[in-house]
């Protein structure tokens, strides 16, 4: 099931441009399967397959685009904010 509620996967182009302060409804769905917390291993990767209808490594790649786009903060501040210190506490380990 996608953000929607329906088990349809969201287009790989996006979908609907004109959506929440212009963020595509892909965005809004990858941002939205980043505020779900998940049970056990395997779990989100298999969301990701099933209701975006993207690779891991895509959807990875896409999520951390977001992450660079004030379109996204002003969304959802919440989740954008806790994924750029996690990705900030990772840099700064290495």
């Amino acid at each position: 099931m996608n953000e929607t509620g329906d088990d349809e996967a969201v287009p790989e182009g996006g979908g609907d441009r004109g959506g929440a302060q212009g963020l595509t409804d892909r965005d809004r769905a990858v941002l939205s399967v980043e505020r779900r917390s998940w049970p056990g291993p395997g779990a989100k990767e298999r969301a990701i397959r099933e209701q975006l209808g993207l690779s891991p490594a895509r959807y990875y790649q896409l999520l951390n685009a977001l992450l660079d786009d004030p379109r996204a903060l002003a969304h959802d501040p919440v989740t954008v904010n806790r994924l750029r210190r996690v990705r900030e506490e990772r840099r700064a380990r290495r």
